[in-house]
């Protein structure tokens, strides 16, 4: 492939995803990571792509909808219900890993009467703790990504391996009975150590997510204990889940 054709379609690319590691780009182009490398270069002096630690990120992305903000206004009735129900599956004074999700987001707003210890990489989830006096909180390293309101890159996926924790509250971009997808590649590492970091895995997707493939795979379904849904959420798959020995939780009140 020529370089044109290649810068280009890793830009095509990071217009789908935002952001991805060097690992995945050269995978999608079928080059070298070297090769990846000196086409960022190019692209980042042709002001269209920014470098980050082990990656890139578009500069100016066409869509809105990956922002946090802009997230979190999407099935919010349905993210709350679902929040509140994973909220009741938290003991008091447990460990919990939280990820950058908006659906675990509103599971997080009512986490404090519990008085958890909360791990997290996501930016909202460490300012609505921040002025809570009786919780210890503890924030990952990495580099911010203020779209999405997340810290990402090699220092955030090495404090999630070290960590050990009794839950981990986590969301993704879809799931299927083949498991669970994610968008954005460089989220993907991080969430796998955040998985291996607890005793037991609660995702909570919203019925949107069901039957969806994202851009990146993440885990096969043995790897989680839990799914939070609302009362949307297609019932084969749903029974499917069950019957792979998943506990699917339907959250009432959406």
């Amino acid at each position: 492939m020529q370089p044109e054709a290649r810068q280009c379609r890793i830009e095509e690319y990071l217009q789908k995803v935002e952001f991805a590691s060097l690992d995945e780009l050269s995978e999608h182009v079928d080059a070298s990571t070297s090769t990846v490398r000196r086409d960022l270069d190019i692209l980042e002096a042709k002001g269209s792509v920014r470098r980050t630690h082990g990656g890139a990120r578009l500069v100016n992305p066409r869509s809105e909808e990956f922002i946090f903000s802009t997230r979190d206004t999407h099935q919010l009735e349905e993210k709350e219900a679902i929040g509140r129900a994973c909220a009741e599956l938290i003991s008091p004074n447990q460990s919990v890993i939280i990820d950058a999700g908006t659906t675990v987001y509103h599971a997080a707003r009512h986490l404090e009467s519990k008085q958890p210890q909360i791990i997290t990489n996501s930016l909202p989830v460490a300012n609505l703790f921040a002025s809570a006096s009786r919780l210890e909180v503890v924030v990952s390293g990495g580099v911010i990504y203020p779209r999405l309101g997340v810290l990402v890159g090699p220092q955030a996926v090495e404090a999630f391996s070290k960590i050990h924790a009794d839950v981990a509250l986590m969301s993704a971009g879809g799931i299927t009975e083949e498991g669970i997808t994610n968008s954005h590649g460089l989220l993907i590492d991080i969430q796998r150590a955040m998985i291996h970091g607890a005793r037991k895995v609660i995702f909570c997707f919203d019925h949107t997510k069901f039957g969806r493939k994202s851009v990146s795979f993440l885990c096969k379904l043995d790897c989680i204990h839990t799914i939070v849904t609302d009362a949307a959420a297609p019932p084969d798959l749903v029974g499917a889940l069950r019957d792979r020995g998943l506990e699917v939780i339907v959250a009432a009140g959406a």
